[in-house]
């Protein structure tokens, strides 16, 4: 059976809050593959350095932040390539270019090779997130899209959760040939993610292409679509679009609490629970692969502009209560923090699937591939490299100025959000 579905033809939703998922399973198989490598990047690559090469922890830190600094603006270079060639054609090679850094990590010995090599797996990385909206645009209908983000969002949750466990079991029980094969087996996963993702054929999509291409194309002097001809200035002009980067960008910082902030948090502030650490990030990861897209089909029938507005209000409150554990007395303590995951949870469970469609809302068709380049460089890959500086700093002046911080930037952010428009340019036919 091809992997093809018709457009239009969807099926009432599951009562799992589950879209209509045939003819698309290639790419759910492919975005499974890169949450996967996603889990393994974040919790492999440190420790793979720090015991196959001579370097120290603080070197390999270093280089690979420079490598996620350079790469900041990368998916700039990708938007444009999205609007001509189709988010297909984007994701795989972004795959491509992530499998053949993984590879060459097996050559890696200095402090240029990590940076150069991360550098190289960033970018990957960067093209696939960048097409991502439009790859999910592609799969879903207007009426779906929210079910379909939250689908992607516990895929990529449950990925990046095996991922860890699969790393952390490598590096305490294997030793550095089995680091090796677990890096070459990534490698071979990405290289197969990009197969599935050009044989994946959603309806209309190489139909877009071709339209998109025959629209760039010069004819006998006909001038270019304005839109277009603006480029990225369309982009930056569009109020509402940039309201919305900015709200997402304070939500990405509250994505960073459990990855930078809430270990070093318990560790500094509440001597004697560490372990706590990892239990409230296993709550979390498993609440959002179980409960996330039962949760979407009710984000589903309201305005995205209000479940955002609810998230936000919802991770104040998750943030107050998490600095109220560093003060209470010991015994309120853990409930105190489980309370406070389980609201911070469902923050994200909320906020997630409404931002990424108020992303593809609020895109016209035509430049979809530069609106999403900039929602996920000013908001994910800025907001991504500047958390661990910003709470680090923030914790240093007292336990409870990070939280204090990201209460404030949570509550002014419900004033940027706005009622969805339509985008003013037509689909490409």
């Amino acid at each position: 059976m091809s992997d093809t579905t018709t457009a239009g033809a969807q099926r009432p939703p599951s009562r799992w809050g589950l879209p209509e998922v045939k003819g698309h399973t290639r790419f759910l198989t492919a975005g499974a593959i890169d949450s996967l490598g996603s889990g393994l990047l974040f919790a492999f690559q440190v420790v793979y350095f720090a015991r196959t090469t001579s370097m120290s922890l603080l070197e390999v830190g270093f280089a690979l932040t420079v490598a996620q600094l350079l790469a900041i603006p990368a998916p700039t270079l990708f938007g444009p390539l999205v609007d001509r060639f189709g988010p297909r054609a984007v994701a795989a090679a972004g795959n491509l270019v992530a499998g053949g850094g993984f590879a060459a990590y097996l050559v890696a010995e200095e402090f240029w090779h990590v940076a150069v090599l991360g550098l190289i797996v960033q970018v990957g990385v960067s093209a696939y997130w960048t097409s991502y909206g439009a790859l999910v645009a592609l799969a879903s209908t207007e009426d779906n899209r929210t079910r379909w983000f939250g689908l992607m969002q516990a895929l990529r949750n449950a990925g990046v959760g095996l991922g860890g466990a699969v790393a952390a079991a490598v590096v305490g029980i294997g030793g550095v040939a089995w680091m090796h094969w677990l890096l070459l087996a990534n490698a071979v996963s990405y290289l197969f993610a990009a197969w599935l993702l050009v044989s994946w054929r959603p309806a209309g999509a190489d139909s877009a292409i071709a339209k998109a291409t025959e629209d760039s194309e010069p004819d006998g002097g006909a001038e270019p679509e304005p839109e277009k001809a603006g480029g990225y200035r369309v982009v930056l002009r569009d109020q509402a679009f940039m309201r919305l980067v900015a709200v997402n960008f304070v939500f990405v910082l509250s994505a960073m609490v459990l990855s930078v902030l809430l270990a070093i948090y318990i560790i500094e502030t509440l001597a004697g629970i560490v372990w706590l650490a990892g239990v409230l990030l296993t709550v979390n990861t498993v609440l959002v692969a179980t409960t996330q897209t039962v949760i979407s089909g009710w984000v589903e029938k309201h305005r995205s502009s209000r479940m955002i507005t609810l998230a936000a209000l919802l991770n104040a409150g998750a943030f107050g209560l998490f600095a109220a554990a560093g003060v209470v007395p010991g015994w309120v303590v853990v409930p105190a923090l489980v309370l406070a995951i389980l609201v911070y949870t469902l923050a994200e469970i909320i906020q997630s699937p409404a931002v990424s469609t108020l992303s593809i809302d609020l895109a016209p068709p035509a430049l979809r591939g530069r609106y999403l380049a900039v929602f996920q460089m000013l908001s994910w890959n800025v907001g991504g490299a500047l958390a661990p500086a910003l709470f680090t700093t923030l914790l240093s002046w007292g336990r409870i100025w990070p939280w204090t911080v990201l209460i404030v930037l949570s509550l002014l952010s419900t004033l940027l959000v706005r009622q969805p428009r339509r985008a003013a340019v037509p689909a490409a036919a």
